[in-house]
């Protein structure tokens, strides 16, 4: 994984390329989005860049987050309901997500490259693209509920 601030100047240089107006606010969103070690949804960021920047519009972390996706440079949970973004890991990966906390951990990329390709052996199918989500109950709610 690389580290944070490798993957900010990846996501800045790829935002440049398509010549996305690089505002305080913006770089700022980008930083975060670099740098978190969890999954945040649209909402948590910007509550977190609100304060900094108390001008800033949710249509502005939308829009960002709707152009780094296309970018291929974050990766989106979609829970229906919600969406999440993974910037340090902008690829397709498990996910694992507690239905107590809602806590979103990384599970093992090997088990869905292999779990794909099984599936394109049994199946013929040429995969191009996989969401592989688990749900269930994170170690710290099992000790809760023990």
């Amino acid at each position: 994984m690389m580290n944070p601030e490798n993957r900010f100047d990846e996501m800045i240089s790829a935002l440049k390329e398509r010549d996305f107006r690089l505002t305080p606010q913006r770089m700022e969103l980008v930083r975060m989005i670099a740098s978190t070690d969890g999954h945040p949804n649209a909402s948590q960021l910007y509550s977190k860049i609100k304060t900094r920047f108390p001008t800033m519009s949710h249509a502005t972390v939308y829009k960002t987050l709707g152009l780094l996706k296309e970018l291929n440079q974050v990766f989106e949970i979609d829970l229906h309901d919600d969406s999440h973004y993974d910037g340090k890991k902008p690829f397709s990966h498990p996910h694992l997500i507690c239905t107590r906390c809602e806590k979103i951990m990384d599970g093992d990329s090997q088990l869905e490259r292999q779990m794909i390709k099984q599936v394109e052996n049994q199946s013929g199918f040429l995969i191009a693209e996989s969401k592989l989500v688990f749900f269930g109950l994170c170690p710290d709610c099992q000790k809760l509920c023990s």
